[in-house]
């Protein structure tokens, strides 16, 4: 396995109560007008900087934050409770609503520190339900929220209709090991054509510098207590992205769930050619090009 270093950002650190979290910022390219401030949220089985970070040899633009940052966006990313660099000493199994605590700490942490009044926020598969969960507590920080992966109730998943035959195995333990042969498991359950090899290699090189086990906490929320995000108070601009090929939600689950967002500022996205892990799929510029769209929307001047 190569060990990854990451160069380029900062290392931030907060506290949620005595719990240590690491922050990672890559700031605005100066030489643009400003566009915002960007919180990446990553999923259940890496930490943040391989997701949002990563690089890999002959890959354009392999990581999102330099995109973004190269466009005036300041970008952050942390790792929840449990995972990368974050304390993961608690004997708990680090749920979603964990997680949204974190980011609660996260937030209050950026917006502290850089003066940015509201956050723009990108979570995936169940970071996108951590960033749900804390957009409803926590409205008053949010500008834009974008769902990537999401899953709502998990009616007609196929994913995680084969993740709840070990359930049992989720509960009884609050981690799980995780190796390479798993990390190709990502891309290879719903489309493997989707990413190529050296992105999935590099992928997990990166996953395996920081992680070798991971919390279950994600898993049994997603396989036992859906749905845990109500839409009717998710109240920001909200943008739904999903991949042709995910298999952790169904396209009428969350379309289900789209109809009752109550911001008229909404939209929803199928992505073409991706599965599961966006960012690290063939198409994944596109990804970005989806996203900027959305976080470089100019505000209305007319609302009726």
């Amino acid at each position: 396995m190569t060990t990854v270093q990451w160069t380029g950002g900062t290392e931030h650190w907060t506290h949620k109560g005595d719990i240590r979290l690491f922050l990672w910022n890559k700031p605005a390219n100066k030489n643009v007008p400003s566009a915002g401030t960007i919180l990446f949220v990553h999923g259940s089985s890496m930490a943040s900087q391989p997701t949002f970070d990563l690089t890999v040899p002959g890959r354009h633009h392999s990581s999102v934050m330099d995109w973004f940052a190269e466009r005036g966006f300041d970008t952050w990313c942390m790792d929840n409770e449990g995972y990368g660099r974050s304390d993961k000493s608690r004997p708990i199994n680090f749920d979603i609503s964990n997680g949204a605590e974190d980011l609660a700490a996260g937030s209050a942490y950026i917006l502290k520190n850089t003066g940015a009044q509201k956050l723009m926020v990108y979570g995936i598969s169940s970071g996108a339900l951590k960033a749900a969960l804390f957009a409803q507590r926590h409205p008053d920080r949010i500008a834009k929220l974008a769902l990537d992966a999401f899953v709502w109730t998990g009616e007609g998943s196929p994913t995680l209709i084969e993740r709840k035959k070990k359930l049992p195995e989720f509960l009884a333990k609050n981690s799980r090991p995780i190796d390479r042969a798993f990390v190709h498991s990502i891309f290879n359950r719903d489309h493997p054509a989707c990413a190529d090899e050296a992105t999935k290699n590099a992928f997990a090189d990166a996953i395996l510098t920081l992680d070798s086990a991971m919390p279950t906490g994600t898993y049994v929320d997603m396989c036992s207590k859906l749905p845990l995000i109500d839409p009717t108070q998710v109240k920001s601009p909200t943008l739904i992205m999903r991949g042709e090929y995910d298999g952790i939600a169904s396209l009428d689950d969350l379309l289900n769930f789209y109809k009752l967002l109550p911001s008229t500022s909404k939209q929803f996205n199928v992505m073409e050619g991706i599965s599961h892990a966006s960012f690290q799929q063939k198409n994944y510029l596109m990804v970005y090009q989806i996203l900027h769209s959305f976080f470089s929307q100019p505000e209305p001047s007319f609302r009726g």
